[in-house]
């Protein structure tokens, strides 16, 4: 009995609105507000329709382009429903907020939509649960004056223990409040009065301001033409096809040595460098052939191999009188005379690191050679140590009997291969 006194309000509230005048409005809703009467079955039983309960709702609807709207209602139900056996109702409230896109833009009489949205509600003392509404409507403009809904949803709960899958019918009428568009009537149309204009090339410039009249232009440029846009008309544009600047007579900044980094703002124009540089090359401070962010030693002269640091062979150091006699790993005077020499170095030189490698003759097992000849590496490493160089600058590894210098069959080749050679450790 409600609904059909709802439905028939609602019908003279549409006869009324129509008979003011046909004006739809713009294309985007503007504020409405108004009232619903509503139906819920909450045996959600598609699509046959149970034991269903009446209610209303209070609702605003506003739009957010010519295809969206979004409303926000109060849902006031008159129902026993709850969930939970223990819980008593009868009375629910529900708190919705969906958004409806409609099919066509809001200055149509006839709109069909589909909604989405979440909602909450009480059903029962203390018992709130959430859900989604689902579903579709129809839309009435009724002269863009108020709207008339009838909509339908499937409304999925979010909590099953608390609340069903149910369906909900309704059928409301709202009230704008706030046009987005006011209706202006379309002006009487003026039969236009055809100048007679001259324009040759059909470029909107007339041919008496027109610099080039048979070649299609842009107006900026006095009617002539500009391919590539650039503010610089082709005959007077070098590089036609190419934006470029008028300081270069239409030709982009040049890049001569070719590194991706304009003339203006490389400082080595003629040689080709990287952006971090300003368009010069790495730079080389020592100018030992390897560039600083490779050059372990950037201050300091080195070699490629040693990356960037020098080794004791660039000074005055001679390993080959760090040697040793046949079968011992103890120092000679000269050798030690000749290390002390090595230590200034490495003193002086502070980035400097060694790698010891110990050698011996061919004379014995090649096992035994192999340990005496990392008891030399490790001999020559503790006088260092001793001497005042740490530890940590120092790698000391025997080799035996690999790489002679020297012939081993001759006493000059054997004494030659009875040593040390110092290698960059950097």
């Amino acid at each position: 009995m409600i609904m059909k006194k709802l439905t028939a309000v609602l019908i003279i509230i549409c006869l009324a609105q129509v008979s003011i005048a046909q004006n739809y409005g713009g294309p985007k809703k503007g504020s409405a507000v108004g009232f619903s009467g509503n139906l819920v079955d909450f045996s959600a039983s598609i699509p046959k329709v149970g034991k269903v309960d009446p209610g209303f709702s209070v609702m605003y609807w506003h739009g957010l382009s010519s295809h969206i709207d979004y409303s926000v209602r109060y849902n006031g139900l008159f129902t026993e429903y709850a969930k939970k056996a223990d819980v008593q109702n009868k009375y629910t409230n529900e708190f919705e907020g969906s958004l409806h896109a409609r099919v066509l833009a809001n200055n149509h009489l006839f709109n069909p939509f589909a909604t989405a949205g979440i909602g909450i509600g009480s059903y029962g003392q203390g018992v709130w649960a959430p859900y989604v509404p689902l579903g579709l409507g129809l839309q009435v403009n009724l002269n863009n004056e108020g709207y008339l809904f009838l909509q339908g949803n499937y409304r999925a709960s979010l909590s099953s223990a608390k609340l069903d899958n149910n369906t909900f019918y309704s059928l409301g009428f709202a009230q704008s409040i706030r046009s987005t568009e006011a209706f202006v009537p379309a002006p009487l149309p003026v039969v236009p009065v055809a100048p007679v204009v001259v324009d040759r090339d059909n470029d909107g410039v007339l041919d008496a301001d027109d610099a080039c009249p048979d070649v299609a232009g842009v107006a900026a440029l006095k009617g002539c033409p500009d391919a590539d846009g650039d503010g610089i008309t082709d005959a007077n544009d070098k590089c036609p096809t190419v934006a470029g600047l008028a300081k270069y007579q239409g030709c982009p900044i040049p890049d001569t040595d070719g590194d991706g980094i304009n003339d203006e703002e490389d400082k080595c124009p003629t040689v080709a460098g990287v952006a971090r540089y300003q368009g010069c090359p790495i730079p080389d401070t020592d100018g030992d052939g390897v560039n600083d962010e490779e050059d372990k030693c950037p201050s300091e002269k080195g070699t490629v191999e040693n990356h960037g640091c020098p080794v004791l062979a660039d000074y005055s150091f001679n390993a080959d009188n760090v040697q040793f006699l046949s079968g011992k790993a103890a120092l000679t005077k000269k050798a030690m005379t000749e290390l002390d020499k090595g230590v200034a170095i490495l003193k002086d030189h502070a980035a400097l690191n060694v790698k010891i490698n110990g050698y011996t003759d061919n004379t014995g097992k090649a096992a035994t050679n192999l340990v005496l000849s990392q008891k030399r590496a490790d001999a020559v490493k503790a006088y260092l140590v001793k001497k005042g160089i740490s530890a940590d600058r120092l790698t000391a590894t025997g080799f035996g009997v690999e790489n002679p210098v020297a012939d081993n069959k001759t006493l000059a080749g054997r004494a030659k291969n009875r040593r040390v050679e110092f290698v960059g450790n950097n």
